[in-house]
């Protein structure tokens, strides 16, 4: 939390390390902190797996049911979390009315994140690079 002088802000959950702070200070939408809910929960499924895999503590031929389970699994959490979360903010002025409204913004921040995830893991964890390539690709195909 940041104080500016007259107001408090949140910066975030995270931080984004490769933002810089001017911009980690800027009021966003409440649907920016949901979006990086959702990347965080393909992140768990995804690099749960992936942890599975690299250690080959999983036969190769089990490798493909447990990427249907982890699909599954992201799936499920974020269904259920965007289930909560729109129940808590019915009727919120922060968030648009419009379910397609809605859906639209949400798809945007997916994306947004999707896009700095990709570059933060090709500075930083190239093996790690096909989670957020899934996102982007999921998002741009549905």
């Amino acid at each position: 939390m940041l104080y500016t002088g007259r107001d408090v802000a949140i910066v975030d959950f995270e931080g984004e390390p490769g933002r810089p702070l001017s911009q980690r200070r800027l009021k966003r939408s409440a649907l920016t902190d949901v979006a990086g809910m959702l990347r965080s929960f393909q992140y768990a499924a995804s690099g749960s797996l992936f942890r599975t895999k690299s250690s080959g503590s999983v036969r190769p031929e089990d490798a493909a049911g447990l990427d249907v389970w982890a699909r599954f699994w992201y799936t499920w959490v974020s269904a259920a979390f965007l289930r909560g979360y729109r129940q808590a903010t019915e009727g919120a002025r922060f968030l648009p009315d419009d379910d397609t409204a809605w859906a639209v913004l949400l798809d945007a921040f997916l994306l947004q994140k999707a896009f700095y995830e990709l570059n933060y893991e090709l500075n930083n964890r190239p093996e790690w690079v096909s989670i957020p390539l899934q996102g982007i690709v999921s998002l741009l195909t549905s």
